[in-house]
């Protein structure tokens, strides 16, 4: 099998596993054409199935669909013999309906068993694809594939994690594990810490700040007036002795 396809198939049941509660032995319910198309292709189903899930499987199938194959024995003779050979389940029919009829009233709403139905019936196929949480096995090209889960499967899931905060644990297994709890004892307090945001209240602006601010006379005008008032204090005066040198070289 190819790296990609087992991929895709661990990646599906990994889907089924956390939202819908399967595990192993997974329950595979197995109608007449499904069968048919095995017998016709050469395909042994236990072996390709357990090797195709990576797991223990259960093939089971209910009387219904064994009379309803035997009514055309003729032509499916061998798909009759290999219906035979897996476990039958009960399905609570007094009297035989036919195989669709009897695979929608074991699945139910929610399928509870959880069982991966694997069928060729498109019809059935389709209203199947309605019900969350049901897993679709066909034959493709020799070879079992499992189909990607329905839109209907994923809204479910969607509600589901929204309800559970844990991803990675399933519905179920959250419900059990709230059982064992109480069994033991063990109640879960929840403390909600709740973290209170302050608001910041409206501060009134500075009142210093509002003032208008007086003007200051320039340092360039103060020079002015100093060096003014500096030139009429401070005047030169001739000194005496400048002018008797002057007097006395003229006499001369």
């Amino acid at each position: 099998m190819k790296i990609t396809r087992y991929k895709k198939v661990q990646k599906y049941l990994k889907f089924y596993y956390n939202n819908f509660g399967f595990h192993q032995p997974y329950q595979v319910l197995i109608d007449g054409t499904f069968c048919f198309s095995a017998f016709k292709e050469h395909i042994a189903i236990r072996e390709q199935l357990t090797k195709y899930l990576n797991g223990s499987v259960k093939l089971l199938t209910t009387r219904c669909i064994i009379k309803e194959t035997e009514k055309i024995a003729k032509k499916t003779h061998g798909a009759l013999t290999i219906l035979k050979q897996f476990g039958i389940h009960d399905c609570n029919h007094k009297q035989p309906v036919s195989g669709s009829q009897c695979i929608l009233s074991m699945v139910g709403k929610k399928n509870d068993k959880h069982y991966i139905l694997a069928t060729q019936d498109r019809d059935l196929q389709e209203k199947m694809r309605l019900k969350p949480g049901v897993p679709l096995l066909y034959l493709h090209n020799k070879s079992p594939t499992l189909e990607k889960p329905s839109p209907a499967s994923y809204s479910k899931a969607g509600h589901t994690l929204e309800a559970n905060p844990f991803m990675f644990i399933s519905q179920t297994q959250n419900e059990s594990l709230k059982n064992m709890k109480k069994t033991l004892g063990v109640e879960e307090k929840e403390e909600v810490s709740k973290v209170v945001i302050k608001k910041k209240k409206l501060k009134n602006p500075n009142p210093l700040s509002c003032k208008k601010k007086k003007k200051r006379p320039g340092k360039k005008q103060d020079e002015k007036k100093d060096k003014v008032i500096e030139g009429r204090v401070k005047k030169r005066k001739k000194s005496k002795h400048k002018n008797v040198l002057s007097q006395s070289s003229i006499q001369q």
